[in-house]
């Protein structure tokens, strides 16, 4: 019998080799059909007595990504149609296609020949799982090799035994972790942890795994045999004592309990590991069908998986521009962002010029990638011969005749009209006239930076997020001349660089920047108010944020607040900026000379390490305090995401971004918007716009104009839309594979 997704072979001494190679697909990923074809092959093994076992790698340079997510919407916009119908039959339908995989990977296991997983590169959530499930498992040693459970991070979590059979393999501290946060493992940790067998040079990783069948490879999991221990000892034990009470709250610390897929799991292994097997694979199949139902993994399956991936791919990208193939990129200004940039380019293999205003201020920024890899290498991620080779990449320069050749240079001089100005024409002076220019600027709009050009049509916009090498995000900004080229070679370079790329027309702020500063206004409002400090930030952080924005002002500098708000004074007039805010921060600044963290005082104190920094106890002093008990907290938590929320939906009705996915994606990657709920317009999507308009109202009422909902939103609110089916971002035919 012949397979579109698999090979078969067996070799004269019985045992077989399932290579899965998928046609058509970059990496291997569970489909329907897959499943329906390895669920014929194990029948095949099992039935055949000359057979002895088998062994499953792949056929491509990864082991698997894992389920096809776009196999899960499938299954719930199934659900969605037929629990109007009839909910019971529904959910129970929902049940049984969530528990095909786990029955498919049990059949492995009890099949009665042993299998054995040759894992030579990535091999993620459910091929990871299937590996568990076999009776051995070998990983090649590389650094192409990383395994792990990520399911948590888009709202889901290992419903195919991956909860029951960690904690069978490895402690349940561990596993917790493991399944919790979806870290990568190598290949050295997760055999130190009892998850494979053994580690094997990549050229022998067959060789090896056919080894364990032919050395008499049992073909019984442990916990289907008698007498079977858990690793570290039962639930009810002393160590289970001194474990779950703080397992659970760490689980809320961490998560606020927004994540109902981490709950889940907790809940799985803790139920799971006190009963039978097979038992405990149902309770995991119950729980995983209450997530796949759940407001939260829709949303996070959308944005943080379907959207992002697409925006990688360049779902943005204009059509019928060819791709770029960078052979020289030139950086200007070597402070913090041009080194990081630099930094960034280089680690993509590609040549930079670095250029600043003399040699030693550019041999400073390269210094920069010189101590970022000296780090990566005492942390055994990187080698010495890696750190070598980037830097060999990067040529330190203050001569603008060096960026001849280049098809790509990015300026990040200081925010200053006139110095910009001045480092467009010199640098054109020297550059083909095919070469892209883009400005790294965060506050000037790119049309008028555009006028400085002498090819308007090459000028464009990429804003990069602080640090440069951390940051995922980048706002790709179009002024009103930029062309399409331009366009795509800004999006090839910032894939180049594995960032993810959104496009954003010009205006004050861009995007990303406009959402921030309403965060932090609305933290400074709340202190205005007498609202304690924190309880500022213990709200944001409850409200699902990662950084309160106290601190994130001191991140980015209380001084760089007030030159926002002066700029934007000197703009926009006097009504632009809350007077009381204004103070607020001429205080903190001119007073008494907080800066943020780069002067070691801001909202918050920095004493010197290992001392954590805590909140500066003059801020109550600045203004009468509230009694905390009388504070709706509830209310601050809204507040605090809300107002963010609005400001997307303007720039939606604006046109500054179109796209909903970007505009989703790109809160969570720039400023963590709570990632739960999908993004900024999602959230808006997940409470429905009628309802979001009432909020919106209720808080306008109260605290002023800034709640105020722009028309657009309105208008949704009347005719019960979304802002998906408002902008479909697929009305033009586009439809995208998950991989």
């Amino acid at each position: 019998m012949s397979y579109t997704n698999f090979t078969l072979d067996i070799d004269a001494g019985g045992i077989a080799l399932i290579t899965w190679n998928m046609p058509d697909r970059s990496m291997n990923v569970f489909t329907e059909e897959v499943m329906r074809e390895l669920n014929a092959i194990v029948d095949h093994v099992a039935g055949d007595a000359a057979i002895k076992g088998a062994v499953i790698t792949s056929g491509k340079d990864s082991f698997s990504g894992g389920a096809d997510i776009t196999m899960l919407q499938k299954m719930l916009a199934t659900f969605a149609v037929d629990k109007e119908k009839d909910l019971e039959k529904a959910t129970k339908a929902l049940f049984e296609n969530a528990g095909y995989m786990t029955g498919l990977f049990r059949k492995i296991e009890t099949c009665g020949k042993p299998f054995v997983s040759a894992i030579n590169g990535t091999c993620m959530g459910g091929a990871f799982e299937m590996s568990l499930a076999c009776h051995g498992r070998v990983a090649a040693d590389s650094d192409k090799v990383k395994m792990a459970l990520p399911e948590v991070k888009i709202g889901i979590f290992p419903g195919a035994g991956g909860t029951q059979r960690v904690p069978r393999l490895t402690d349940q501290q561990q596993a917790l972790q493991m399944l919790t946060t979806g870290q990568n493992l190598t290949p050295q940790k997760a055999k130190a942890m009892g998850l494979i067998h053994e580690i094997a040079e990549p050229s022998k990783l067959v060789e090896t795994a056919k080894a364990m069948i032919r050395n008499g490879l049992k073909p019984v999991a442990p916990w289907d045999e008698k007498g079977f221990k858990l690793p570290g000892g039962p639930i009810y034990s002393a160590a289970g004592a001194n474990l779950w009470p703080p397992a659970i709250a760490i689980l809320r610390r961490e998560t606020y309990g927004n994540y109902p897929a981490a709950a889940a799991i907790l809940k799985c292994v803790y139920e799971g590991l006190l009963v039978p097997f097979d038992t405990a694979l149902r309770i995991e199949q119950r729980y995983f069908t209450e997530i796949m139902q759940s407001k939260e993994a829709a949303a996070m399956i959308r944005s943080l998986f379907l959207s992002l991936q697409e925006l990688n791919k360049g779902a943005r990208r204009p059509t019928g521009v060819p791709d770029t193939k960078f052979k020289k990129i030139g950086i200007l200004g070597a402070g913090f962002m041009g080194a990081g940039i630099a930094y960034v380019t280089a680690r993509a293999g590609i040549p930079v010029v670095l250029l600043d205003r003399d040699l030693p201020s550019a041999e400073k920024g390269k210094a920069h990638s010189d101590s970022l890899m000296a780090d990566q290498v005492k942390k055994g991620r990187a080698k010495p011969e890696d750190k070598d080779k980037l830097l060999s990449l990067i040529t330190p320069t203050a001569d603008y005749a060096d960026l001849a050749g280049c098809d790509l240079v990015v300026e990040a001089v200081f925010e200053d009209s006139n110095v910009k100005k001045e480092a467009t024409e010199k640098a054109e002076a020297v550059l083909k006239s095919s070469a892209i220019f883009a400005s790294n600027t965060s506050t000037i709009p790119i049309t008028a930076l555009a006028k400085n050009s002498s090819r308007p049509k090459n000028f464009i916009g990429i804003h990069f997020f602080s640090p440069v090498d951390k940051m995922m995000l980048v706002e790709i900004i179009l002024g009103k001349k930029t062309g399409d080229k331009a366009l795509a070679v800004a999006f090839d370079f910032v894939r180049a660089i594995k960032k993810t790329p959104i496009v954003v027309n010009d205006t004050r702020g861009f995007y990303v920047n406009r959402c921030v500063l309403r965060y932090m206004s609305e933290a400074y409002k709340m202190l205005i108010e007498g609202v304690p400090a924190a309880m500022i930030e213990n709200a944001a952080k409850a409200a699902g944020m990662p950084v309160g924005p106290l601190a994130l002002t001191d991140e980015t500098a209380v001084d760089l607040a007030q030159k926002i708000m002066k700029q934007t004074i000197r703009d926009l007039g006097e009504k632009a900026v809350d007077p009381r805010q204004m103070a607020l921060i001429n205080t903190m600044v001119d007073t008494h000379g907080r800066f943020g963290r780069k002067n070691g005082k801001g909202f918050y104190d920095y004493p010197a390490k290992p001392a954590k920094k805590k909140l500066w106890p003059g801020l109550k002093d600045l203004y009468p305090q509230l009694n905390p008990d009388k504070v709706d907290y509830e209310e601050l938590k809204q507040r605090l995401l809300v107002t963010i929320a609005l400001e997307a939906a303007r720039v939606m009705e604006e046109g500054i971004v179109t796209d909903p996915r970007e505009a989703d994606v790109g809160s969570i990657l720039a400023f963590g918007f709570a990632p739960f709920t999908g993004g900024a317009l999602s959230y808006i999507d997940g409470i429905g716009a009628k309802r979001f308009v009432k909020i919106a109202k209720g808080l306008q009422k109260k605290y002023g104009a800034e709640f105020k909902a722009p028309k657009l939103l309105l208008d949704m609110a009347e005719k019960g839309e979304t802002f998906y089916q408002r902008f479909d971002p697929y009305q033009k035919g586009e439809v995208r594979e998950a991989a």
